[in-house]
């Protein structure tokens, strides 16, 4: 196998490896994110398998003998010298140099947003957690005690009050 060739199989490979599909699932919420992330592995799957049959091996070698016995030595040889002087041209990668740059703000702003997302959710985790405090409070709560953990509201009622504005 030429270089090149082995060295995308091993690349491929390696990233097969080192992908936590388990992880990234269980971060998935809907259905429909469930069917398109099987979808990915699935593909990814294919490609990997296909450049690990496809390319990971050498062509096997030509009998020129055994074809020189049925046609022809001179046929055969210049078959033979073709085949020798075909130069395989060497991969020259053009388009990731395009797209790193990309792909690199893509994770920075991808790092971002899982930042906002951790925030969000701690701050939704903790509401529940006060909603669902209240809840079992709420029947035997008392005005001052609801108010101590809502002042904003006991001064917008505290200034109602005040200026006698009682809402109808």
């Amino acid at each position: 196998m030429s270089g090149a060739g082995k060295k995308v199989v091993d690349v491929a490979f390696k990233a097969g490896k080192s992908i936590d599909w388990e992880g990234m699932a269980k971060l998935l919420v809907s259905d429909e994110a469930r069917k398109e992330f099987a979808t990915l592995r699935r593909t990814f799957d294919e490609v990997n398998s296909t450049l690990q049959t496809k390319f990971s091996q050498e062509p096997e070698p030509i009998d020129w003998e055994y074809y020189r016995k049925g046609i022809g030595s001179r046929l055969v040889d210049m078959y033979k010298e073709a085949y020798e002087s075909v130069e395989i041209p060497k991969f020259v990668d053009t388009v990731t140099p395009q797209f790193k740059p990309k792909f690199d703000a893509l994770l920075v702003e991808l790092k971002e947003a899982e930042e906002n997302s951790l925030k969000e959710s701690e701050r939704l985790e903790k509401e529940i957690a006060d909603v669902q405090e209240l809840k079992q409070k709420i029947s035997t709560m008392t005005a001052d005690e609801y108010f101590e953990k809502h002042p904003e509201l006991k001064k917008k009622f505290d200034d109602e009050i005040r200026n006698d504005n009682w809402g109808y």
